[in-house]
Protein backbone atom coordinates (compact mmCIF):
# COMPACT_ATOMS: atom_id res chain seq x y z
CA UNK A 1 0.00 0.00 0.00
CA UNK A 2 3.09 1.91 0.67
CA UNK A 3 4.36 1.30 -2.53
CA UNK A 4 2.54 3.69 -4.87
CA UNK A 5 2.84 6.52 -2.48
CA UNK A 6 6.62 5.99 -1.51
CA UNK A 7 6.74 5.49 -5.95
CA UNK A 8 4.76 8.93 -6.47
CA UNK A 9 7.54 10.85 -4.08
CA UNK A 10 10.66 9.34 -5.53
CA UNK A 11 9.81 8.83 -9.05
CA UNK A 12 6.78 10.33 -10.16
CA UNK A 13 6.94 14.18 -8.77
CA UNK A 14 10.41 14.73 -9.33
CA UNK A 15 9.58 13.18 -13.36
CA UNK A 16 6.93 15.62 -13.02
CA UNK A 17 8.42 19.48 -12.09
CA UNK A 18 11.28 18.09 -14.80
CA UNK A 19 8.64 17.45 -17.91
CA UNK A 20 6.61 20.52 -16.99
CA UNK A 21 9.38 22.87 -15.22
CA UNK A 22 7.21 23.84 -12.56
CA UNK A 23 8.82 26.96 -9.98
CA UNK A 24 7.47 24.96 -6.57
CA UNK A 25 6.73 21.42 -5.64
CA UNK A 26 3.40 22.87 -5.15
CA UNK A 27 2.60 23.08 -8.44
CA UNK A 28 3.18 19.37 -8.83
CA UNK A 29 -0.16 17.66 -9.73
CA UNK A 30 -0.93 14.71 -7.46
CA UNK A 31 -3.97 12.33 -6.97
CA UNK A 32 -6.81 14.02 -4.92
CA UNK A 33 -9.45 11.09 -4.22
CA UNK A 34 -10.64 7.76 -6.40
CA UNK A 35 -14.31 7.87 -6.75
CA UNK A 36 -16.29 4.67 -7.38
CA UNK A 37 -20.08 4.61 -8.10
CA UNK A 38 -22.01 2.11 -9.27
CA UNK A 39 -25.75 2.80 -10.23
CA UNK A 40 -28.50 0.30 -9.54
CA UNK A 41 -31.19 0.43 -11.77
CA UNK A 42 -33.33 -2.76 -10.20
CA UNK A 43 -32.80 -1.00 -6.52
CA UNK A 44 -36.65 -0.01 -7.06
CA UNK A 45 -37.84 -3.21 -6.64
CA UNK A 46 -35.24 -4.67 -5.51
CA UNK A 47 -33.98 -3.90 -2.05
CA UNK A 48 -31.24 -6.89 -1.85
CA UNK A 49 -30.03 -5.57 -5.26
CA UNK A 50 -28.42 -2.29 -3.38
CA UNK A 51 -27.06 -4.52 -0.39
CA UNK A 52 -25.26 -6.44 -2.64
CA UNK A 53 -23.70 -3.56 -4.29
CA UNK A 54 -22.87 -2.04 -1.57
CA UNK A 55 -21.43 -5.20 0.26
CA UNK A 56 -19.32 -5.62 -3.09
CA UNK A 57 -18.36 -1.74 -3.62
CA UNK A 58 -16.85 -2.52 0.29
CA UNK A 59 -15.01 -5.85 -0.27
CA UNK A 60 -13.86 -3.91 -3.74
CA UNK A 61 -12.61 -0.91 -2.02
CA UNK A 62 -11.52 -1.96 1.51
CA UNK A 63 -13.38 1.13 3.11
CA UNK A 64 -17.72 1.02 3.47
CA UNK A 65 -19.86 1.99 0.72
CA UNK A 66 -22.81 4.35 1.04
CA UNK A 67 -25.79 4.31 -0.62
CA UNK A 68 -26.51 7.05 -3.47
CA UNK A 69 -30.71 9.27 -3.73
CA UNK A 70 -32.18 10.17 -6.17
CA UNK A 71 -32.04 14.02 -6.90
CA UNK A 72 -35.06 14.38 -9.21
CA UNK A 73 -38.19 12.13 -9.50
CA UNK A 74 -38.48 10.63 -13.29
CA UNK A 75 -41.81 9.15 -14.05
CA UNK A 76 -40.95 7.12 -17.36
CA UNK A 77 -38.41 5.16 -14.64
CA UNK A 78 -40.28 4.92 -11.97
CA UNK A 79 -38.37 6.86 -9.37
CA UNK A 80 -38.93 9.13 -6.74
CA UNK A 81 -36.68 12.32 -5.31
CA UNK A 82 -34.96 10.43 -2.25
CA UNK A 83 -35.10 6.66 -3.70
CA UNK A 84 -31.87 5.10 -3.07
CA UNK A 85 -30.65 4.17 -6.82
CA UNK A 86 -27.01 3.39 -6.11
CA UNK A 87 -23.81 2.96 -3.87
CA UNK A 88 -20.42 5.38 -3.95
CA UNK A 89 -16.80 5.01 -2.13
CA UNK A 90 -14.88 7.97 -1.96
CA UNK A 91 -11.20 7.02 -0.86
CA UNK A 92 -8.34 8.84 0.06
CA UNK A 93 -4.77 8.78 1.22
CA UNK A 94 -3.53 4.97 1.64
CA UNK A 95 -6.76 3.53 0.87
CA UNK A 96 -6.77 5.15 -2.61
CA UNK A 97 -3.04 4.29 -3.20
CA UNK A 98 -3.55 0.84 -2.52
CA UNK A 99 -6.93 0.34 -4.64
CA UNK A 100 -4.78 2.13 -7.30
CA UNK A 101 -2.12 -0.26 -7.10
CA UNK A 102 -4.68 -3.14 -7.12
CA UNK A 103 -6.30 -1.78 -10.30
CA UNK A 104 -3.63 -1.26 -12.23
CA UNK A 105 -1.50 -4.30 -11.53
CA UNK A 106 -4.23 -6.97 -11.03
CA UNK A 107 -7.70 -6.43 -12.11
CA UNK A 108 -7.32 -4.26 -15.18
CA UNK A 109 -5.09 -7.45 -16.46
CA UNK A 110 -7.95 -9.36 -16.11
CA UNK A 111 -9.97 -8.13 -18.28
CA UNK A 112 -10.86 -9.99 -21.58
CA UNK A 113 -8.54 -8.31 -24.81
CA UNK A 114 -7.61 -6.11 -22.79
CA UNK A 115 -5.80 -3.70 -24.88
CA UNK A 116 -5.31 -0.55 -22.13
CA UNK A 117 -7.71 1.78 -20.91
CA UNK A 118 -8.95 5.36 -22.59
CA UNK A 119 -6.36 7.45 -22.70
CA UNK A 120 -8.53 10.21 -24.10
CA UNK A 121 -11.23 10.11 -20.94
CA UNK A 122 -10.31 13.31 -19.55
CA UNK A 123 -12.74 15.68 -18.81
CA UNK A 124 -10.72 18.88 -19.51
CA UNK A 125 -9.83 19.75 -15.78
CA UNK A 126 -7.37 16.94 -15.29
CA UNK A 127 -9.80 13.84 -14.00
CA UNK A 128 -9.88 10.70 -15.61
CA UNK A 129 -13.29 8.62 -15.59
CA UNK A 130 -12.67 4.89 -16.48
CA UNK A 131 -15.73 2.52 -16.76
CA UNK A 132 -15.37 -1.32 -15.59
CA UNK A 133 -18.36 -3.69 -17.22
CA UNK A 134 -18.01 -6.34 -14.35
CA UNK A 135 -17.02 -6.41 -10.92
CA UNK A 136 -15.48 -10.14 -11.04
CA UNK A 137 -12.19 -8.32 -12.44
CA UNK A 138 -11.11 -7.75 -8.72
CA UNK A 139 -9.46 -10.94 -7.32
CA UNK A 140 -11.71 -10.27 -3.52
CA UNK A 141 -15.08 -11.12 -5.57
CA UNK A 142 -16.23 -14.56 -5.29
CA UNK A 143 -17.91 -15.56 -8.83
CA UNK A 144 -20.30 -17.30 -6.44
CA UNK A 145 -21.59 -15.28 -4.26
CA UNK A 146 -22.21 -12.77 -7.55
CA UNK A 147 -26.10 -12.12 -7.55
CA UNK A 148 -25.96 -9.83 -11.09
CA UNK A 149 -23.05 -8.79 -13.22
CA UNK A 150 -22.78 -5.08 -12.68
CA UNK A 151 -20.03 -2.48 -13.98
CA UNK A 152 -19.22 0.48 -11.97
CA UNK A 153 -17.35 3.96 -12.57
CA UNK A 154 -13.93 5.07 -11.80
CA UNK A 155 -13.18 8.43 -11.19
CA UNK A 156 -9.40 9.88 -10.71
CA UNK A 157 -9.81 13.54 -9.30
CA UNK A 158 -6.42 15.04 -9.68
CA UNK A 159 -5.07 18.14 -8.91
CA UNK A 160 -3.72 19.08 -12.70
CA UNK A 161 -4.81 22.24 -14.10
CA UNK A 162 -4.39 20.40 -17.81
CA UNK A 163 -5.49 16.79 -19.31
CA UNK A 164 -1.94 17.02 -20.25
CA UNK A 165 -0.38 16.83 -16.85
CA UNK A 166 -3.14 14.59 -15.34
CA UNK A 167 -2.42 12.17 -18.29
CA UNK A 168 1.44 12.24 -17.56
CA UNK A 169 0.43 11.89 -13.76
CA UNK A 170 -1.40 8.81 -14.56
CA UNK A 171 0.81 7.35 -16.78
CA UNK A 172 3.96 7.59 -14.48
CA UNK A 173 1.82 5.93 -11.67
CA UNK A 174 1.17 2.92 -13.82
CA UNK A 175 -1.60 3.19 -15.98
CA UNK A 176 -1.75 1.43 -18.85
CA UNK A 177 -3.32 3.78 -21.53
CA UNK A 178 -3.89 2.16 -24.55
CA UNK A 179 -1.60 3.47 -27.95
CA UNK A 180 -3.70 5.28 -30.21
Amino acid sequence: MARMKDMYKAEVAPALMKKFEYKSVMQIPKLDKIVINCGVGDAKENSKALDSVINDLTIIAGQKAVPTFAKKSVANFKLREGMKIGAKVTLRGDKMYEFLDRLFNFALPRVRDFKGINPNAFDGRGNYALGLKEQLIFPEIEYDQVDKIRGMDICFVTTANTDEEARELLKLMGAPFANN
